[in-house]
């Protein structure tokens, strides 16, 4: 009795609810709030007797009583009936926790956390939690006044769960767990870590969430297991939900306004997919979503999680396909989240040799732990089954792989063979993009890794990790380190432009443009171009250009497309006002914008231009080596003995009479040029009077005699 009261009992289901004592049965319930309990026994109401002052109550009976028990309460000058969690079993299955601490639960969301269910026909929340280092583990919440002696949990033995029935809870209801360790009595409140909705910033609660979304997207996701994404356009929109667009009172767009502004915009544009950055639960706007508190929880910033599935369906009947920025390397410190959950490092390492990012000031999964890995994986598959996504772009995997990732020497540890490799990790990422494959055809993920680690985007079973493609940010760096040179000088750094095609077909590659390269003081792609206005806006129309037309799958950050002037400002909405006629050099803008969004168009309608992306087939250099006057050209063919010729002229010079070979006799016209004036170009080009010549040049029997404009890229085709 003292331990209930005390709330400090490991096993409250034995003492409180029904019980055989001898050849009598005791009832016993623990209300502190009470003034008077009754229990229904058959068609009467039974008194119980008040044993203890702080609300513990306690009848005897002859027979036993039916279970569930129904009580009435008398508290604080009213009554309520309600029915006593402690006389209902406990769901959960030996078989789910059986596979969750072999770390093989993959729906272990629908297991943990708060599942809204019916036992013996009475509505109510199942709580469930992992705590293994936990004396006794609470549910607190609005429904019981926060007092974690109230709804103390069941414990089930050395999986380390606990879980708990209460009857009549609503969505309205919100609750953390609090939670005693069992070593140092240490009491704790915290957040769900399997919480799929939570309470508006600052508050950290969870909230007891449902759906009643009807999906329309059948259409969609039949199409999408059958799609051969290897030779399928990809050409992705990277968003940041906050400050892509806001209202005129500067607050956030809701996920059902985005699906009359964004989604229309996006298919406008042309894109195949958008990626959202970090959608899931985080308390500081300022990390961007990348650290998060909330895994299985949609931030309520711009809605509920039956707003984001609105959002969602809305992009798939527009045939676009949804990528999610998700964060498995690592987690924040909040005292109230997944941070020494029970009091010990249960998610992370307590080695902070392993467990912690220093430069970050986050802290790293155990991912050799079944149920962290558990955890992970089963929120992978929360996002790919319950909300539709496409695809997953993991961040910040090289950080996960190198256990000695920005560390100095004694500050990391090795692995069992002396290594840097996280074995751990290697294991962990090959499950799930296994996993992936297997439960989710059609659904891509993506790895941010940015070194050499071979064979990231190569199947498991030939010895890679599993991912479908790899951001390619050697090409990346490279070309905008090109790019942001005077153009007088490019002729000395021309193999920055070259020297990607030697390694272009070692993984399925995306060539991105991030968040991470307009933000903190790197200038956004705009302000990095050299030169005067005129020279900018070339030099970024010239930029998409190449990017669009070299081999590789595509990502462009959002601003990029219409030429943000500024940096990225995650508190601020981008420059729409530079694309209005107000503004004085809004054509410059508009300019980018047409030019993007035909360069979509066209990489998205042109076989040759996307085809073979990931094949050595689809490219071939026509000149590589004119680095005086910084001009490269090549072809890209496709599955179907098409091709195209691109371009590029990376000076201010107007190129007259400038001879490339070509592979095939004919008349050629231009499909796109930069340099258009619709674009804000000067116009220069070759129309659809292109005529081969019989003179043989770079490799080819054929030739063409045409005018390069400057700073610009056109794209060529056969009649």
């Amino acid at each position: 009795m003292k331990l209930i009261l005390k709330a400090k009992h490991h096993d409250p289901f034995s003492f409180l609810g029904l019980h055989a004592v001898e050849n009598t049965y005791v009832y016993r319930v623990f209300l502190p709030s009470a003034s008077e309990v009754w229990v229904k026994n058959s068609r009467t109401w039974t008194k119980l007797n008040k044993t203890h002052a702080d609300g513990l109550f306690e009848v005897a009976s002859e027979t036993a009583i039916k279970t569930p028990c129904l009580l009435k309460v008398s508290a604080g000058g009213s009554e309520y009936e309600t029915y006593d969690p402690y006389t209902f079993s406990s769901s959960l299955t030996q078989d789910e926790l059986y596979l969750f601490g072999e770390g093989r639960l993959l729906q272990g969301y629908k297991t943990l956390g708060a599942q809204c269910l019916s036992q013996k026909n009475i509505e109510g929340v199942r709580f469930a939690v992992w705590a293994p280092n936990a004396e006794r583990v609470s549910v607190i919440g609005s429904f019981n006044n926060w007092d974690g002696r109230v709804h103390s949990m069941r414990a089930h033995g050395s999986s380390g769960v606990w879980d708990i029935f209460i009857p009549h809870l609503t969505t309205n209801d919100t609750y953390k767990f609090e939670i005693r360790n069992r070593h140092t009595g240490h009491i704790l409140a915290k957040t769900d870590p399997y919480g799929f909705e939570f309470e508006p910033r600052p508050g950290t609660a969870a909230k007891i969430s449902t759906s009643q979304h009807q999906w329309q997207d059948k259409n969609w996701l039949d199409a999408r297991q059958k799609r051969d994404w290897l030779h399928a356009p990809f050409n992705c929109y990277e968003v940041h939900l906050g400050s892509w667009q806001r209202n005129e009172q500067g607050h956030f767009l809701t996920y059902r306004e985005l699906a009359n502004t964004l989604v229309p915009y996006v298919t406008e544009m042309g894109y195949t997919h958008v990626e959202l950055m970090p959608i899931s639960e985080h308390p500081l706007t300022e990390s961007w979503g990348y650290q998060t508190t909330g895994y299985f929880g949609v931030t309520n910033r711009f809605g509920s999680p039956d707003d984001l599935r609105f959002l969602i369906d809305a992009f798939h009947q527009a045939n676009i396909g949804v990528i999610l920025d998700w964060v498995p390397g690592h987690f924040p410190k909040d005292d109230w989240a997944l941070a020494r959950f029970d009091g010990t490092a249960l998610y992370e390492h307590e080695d902070p040799r392993l467990g912690e990012h220093q430069d970050w000031g986050t802290l790293i999964f155990n991912y050799g732990r079944n149920e962290v890995r558990n955890f992970l994986m089963s929120n992978a598959y929360f996002w790919l089954s319950e909300f539709h996504i496409d695809g997953l772009r993991v961040d910040a995997v090289a950080s996960m792989l190198y256990l000695d990732y920005s560390r100095k020497a004694g500050e990391w540890l090795p692995n069992k063979f002396g290594g840097r490799e996280n074995l751990d990790v290697i294991d962990f990422l090959k499950q799930l993009n296994v996993m992936v494959g297997e439960d989710f055809a059609g659904v891509l993920t993506i790895a941010e890794e940015s070194t050499a680690w071979p064979g990231v985007s190569r199947p498991v079973y030939l010895g890679g990790l599993g991912f479908n493609m790899k951001w390619n940010m050697g090409w990346m760096n490279d070309t905008l380190s090109y790019i942001e040179h005077d153009p007088v000088h490019r002729r000395y750094y021309h193999d920055m432009l070259t020297f990607g095609q030697l390694y272009a077909y070692s993984e399925n590659f995306v060539l991105p443009f991030s968040h991470d390269e307009v933000v903190h003081g790197k200038h956004s792609l705009l302000d990095k171009m050299p030169g005067d206005a005129w020279q900018k806006f070339a030099n970024l129309r010239l930029l998409i250009t190449y990017q669009m037309t070299t081999p590789g799958k595509k990502l462009n950050f959002m601003g990029n497309e219409f030429g943000q002037g500024r940096e990225w400002n995650v508190n601020s909405s981008l420059d729409w006002h530079l694309l209005g006629k107000d503004y004085e050099g809004h054509q410059w803008h508009q300019g980018v914008k047409q030019a993007t969004t035909d360069l979509n168009k066209i990489y998205k309608d042109v076989n040759a231009l996307h085809a073979l992306d990931f094949e050595v087939q689809g490219f071939e250099w026509i000149d590589c080596h004119d680095s005086d006057q910084s001009i490269v050209s090549y072809i890209r063919r496709g599955l179907d003995n098409s091709f195209v010729i691109i371009v590029l002229n990376f000076t201010p010079v107007l190129r007259n009479a400038y001879r490339i070979g070509v592979p095939q006799a004919g008349n050629y016209h231009e499909i796109f040029n930069s340099d258009a004036g619709c674009y804000g170009g000067s116009n220069q080009g070759n129309g659809s009077g292109l005529h081969t010549e019989n003179v043989a040049w770079m490799n080819h029997q054929q030739s063409l005699v045409i005018t390069l404009p400057p700073l610009a890229g056109i794209v060529l085709q056969l009649n």
